[in-house]
């Protein structure tokens, strides 16, 4: 006769979150509010007055925030902002921050 083994496996699986991260904007003298404005619209999909408020928050505060995002994607976006700020001749400096 053949002997049956059977083995239980525990099938509770736990998935973390992951950890999420402030992008954060930085005041400058020499950046225009129009610049931060179109890179908060076309790169962190902001609609204009909600861009126009991040914007003077960076203005009169000395920092907004752009958004919070998942490490890969708050690094992709920090990358396209410094790489437009770049090619348009603007110091724009941008940090992030976990959350």
């Amino acid at each position: 006769m053949k002997e049956e083994i059977i083995f239980k496996e525990d099938s509770k699986i736990k998935v973390k979150k992951p950890k999420m991260y402030k992008v954060i904007l930085h005041n400058d003298d020499y950046t225009t509010m129009e610049f931060v404005i179109e890179v908060l619209v076309m790169v962190f999909n902001k609609k204009p007055a909600e861009a126009s408020k991040i914007m003077y928050d960076v203005h009169k505060r000395g920092i907004g925030i752009a958004g919070v995002y998942s490490y890969d994607i708050a690094t992709t976006k920090i990358a396209q902002v410094m790489d437009m700020a770049e090619k348009s001749g603007f110091p724009l400096k941008l940090s992030m921050e976990e959350e």
